[in-house]
């Protein structure tokens, strides 16, 4: 219910992440009152295998020494309930650091004030030893906190540090002023948003980035020739993934905004054609659809937020009038594009009409992402071949997992305008089947699961729709939609026991462990597992890496490396690391 998730580290939402945001929170907090300006994290090896010990040090006042104890264990207490004090924190309310005591092996906290401490150490959720004193040398005042996830709860896990590194990111340009310090390395921004605009976009910009900061919102955004829109919002220092009501105003905003100031009724989808923003606002009482905090609900935000963002879009256009002319002339292109491109579409949906009345290759389940709770866990795997396909028909589960099989390679669209995918039978039906052929927001699935075979094929049919997904939808990536699907790749069996082998590794313990009279089979394909074996593999023991891109503006690179007409440069390249391995 707290922490989302459990996962095993491998996806940025597990719920390890959750429980170390929590405790950083806390001193986020501190800092937002203006107590302390350093916050030091350390994440190093648990001392046991697949454990992680995580320990953070915050410079604010200090946990109150007489009711530490009561603040990390029992639930609903703690400062942030008096909105004098805390009037836009981020944390979980009184939750947060009790929910990370419960599900830590080892929890250790400790309070400096004034020259005395206090400090607790619990296990699961149990107080094992408390003591307090004074300090025999000065120190800051401050808390600390270190904990080890339970290995019991989690599993085997691993912290990633790309995934760290990114949240450290977003909390030190939601907070300027604030150093924050990772196994040593500083973490600071000096201009908020607009440096994590500056970050992601590099020098990709039709014009500069437009940036405004006030009480309760900041926000930064610009235009770039990608397709689509990017968005990147906060609410009291949560990524709200999933949006909610204050984009939703922004976008507004940000609409009415360019619409006064050029005194043209400009269409929407015009204005927002390749726009990359971000926005944060402070709330006093935010309400999320979910404990998780992924997407706002307040609806009472939309009038302020609308009207700050209408005057503050429109005083800065006036302050920069090249941006303005360039700014002008993406809408003019973008409007002149969707004629185009509405021309295009008509035609396509009269094709599809001549092919059959439903999509073609889709064999779709009961429950989609808009109906509610049984829609988070609607899935739609883009399968290559109807042997493969057959096999995950047979086995998914109807109400949530759907299928669309490919008839073999897509088309390579990399540096192909938009025009073009509408053109391509193939694509328009996937388009058709995920419900994005006019925009992201039609997604008809929470997850979007390529899953090919673990060959040199299957892998270029997983390129050639990554570049399709970066090129046009790359919102989907950034919002956490897309997945790749692992299956085994070796069956290691006797006549007593089964083991299913993701690597040759495991292949190896697997053989090991059951002996020489053990059969190895290698799987070449999805079509080659049974469908009565395949169930497991798409059910409760699903192994989905997903996809996810640092900055997007390394992206135009990889991709023109990777998928552009560079052959020579690629074989060279190939032949390179070939003989470095051979070596």
């Amino acid at each position: 219910m707290y922490i989302g998730r459990l996962g095993d580290g491998s996806t940025p939402d597990d719920g390890i992440y959750v429980l170390l945001k929590e405790v950083i929170d806390n001193g986020i907090d501190e800092f937002i009152m203006g107590n302390g300006k350093l916050i030091e994290i350390e994440v190093k090896d648990g001392g046991q295998p697949g454990e992680t010990m995580a320990k953070v040090r915050d410079f604010g006042r200090g946990i109150p020494l007489g009711k530490l104890v009561e603040c990390v264990s029992v639930i609903n207490t703690g400062a942030k309930y008096n909105d004098d004090v805390f009037q836009f924190s981020v944390g979980l309310n009184g939750v947060g650091t009790k929910a990370v005591n419960a599900l830590s092996s080892h929890f250790r906290v400790a309070a400096i004030r004034n020259g005395e401490f206090a400090e607790a150490i619990f296990e699961r959720g149990v107080l094992k030893t408390q003591r307090k004193g004074k300090l025999k040398a000065a120190q800051k005042d401050g808390t600390y906190v270190e904990f080890i996830p339970d290995k019991e709860i989690f599993g085997e896990y691993s912290f990633n540090p790309e995934f760290i590194e990114r949240r450290i990111l977003n909390y030190a340009y939601l907070n300027t002023g604030l150093t924050l310090s990772v196994n040593g390395k500083p973490y600071l921004s000096k201009r908020g948003l607009f440096d994590l605009l500056t970050e992601e976009t590099g020098e990709d910009n039709l014009y500069p980035i437009g940036y405004y900061k006030g009480d309760r919102i900041e926000f930064a955004f610009t235009h770039t020739n990608n397709y689509g829109e990017e968005y990147f919002s906060f609410v009291n220092g949560q990524f709200t993934s999933d949006g909610g009501s204050h984009l939703s105003a922004f976008k507004e905003g940000f609409l009415k905004g360019i619409q006064a100031y050029f005194k043209k009724d400009y269409r929407s989808e015009d204005v927002r054609e390749g726009v990359i923003a971000t926005v944060a606002v402070k709330l006093k009482s935010p309400v999320f659809e979910s404990q998780t905090k992924n997407k706002l609900g307040n609806s009472d935000i939309r009038g302020w937020v609308v009207q700050e963002c209408k005057a503050a879009v429109e005083d800065w256009l006036h302050k920069n009038t090249e941006a303005a002319k360039a700014l002008e002339q993406k809408i003019v292109s973008n409007e002149s594009l969707r004629t185009e491109l509405n021309e295009v579409k008509k035609e396509a949906r009269e094709n599809a009409k001549k092919i059959a009345l439903k999509i073609p290759k889709l064999k779709d389940c009961k429950f989609h992402f808009d109906d509610g709770q049984e829609g988070e866990a609607s899935t739609i795997f883009l399968t290559e071949g109807d042997s493969a396909a057959g096999s995950m028909v047979s086995s998914r589960d109807v109400m949530t997992q759907a299928i669309f099989a490919l008839r073999g390679k897509v088309e390579n669209v990399f540096g192909k305008k938009r025009a073009a995918i509408y053109k391509n039978e193939e694509l328009y039906n996937m388009m058709m089947a995920l419900g994005i052929e006019n925009t992201v927001e039609g997604l008809r699935y929470a997850r979007v699961v390529i899953a090919t075979d673990a060959d040199f094929d299957g892998f270029h049919i997983r390129n050639l729709l990554l570049t399709f997904f970066l090129s046009y939808f790359e919102e989907l990536i950034t919002s956490g939609r897309i997945f790749i699907l692992e299956t085994p790749l070796f069956r290691v069996r006797t006549k007593k026991e089964t083991r299913y082998c993701y690597n040759e590794k495991e292949r190896d313990e697997a053989t090991g462990a059951l002996g020489k009279e053990s059969e190895v089979t290698r799987f070449k394909g999805l079509g080659e597992i049974n469908p009565k074996e395949f169930g497991q593999f798409i059910g409760e023991d699903i192994r989905l890496v997903p996809v996810s891109v640092n900055t997007l503006k390394a992206v135009p690179q990889v991709l023109n490396f990777y998928m552009g007409k560079n052959t020579p440069e690629r074989r060279d390249y190939i032949m390179k690391n070939l003989i470095e391995d051979a070596g």
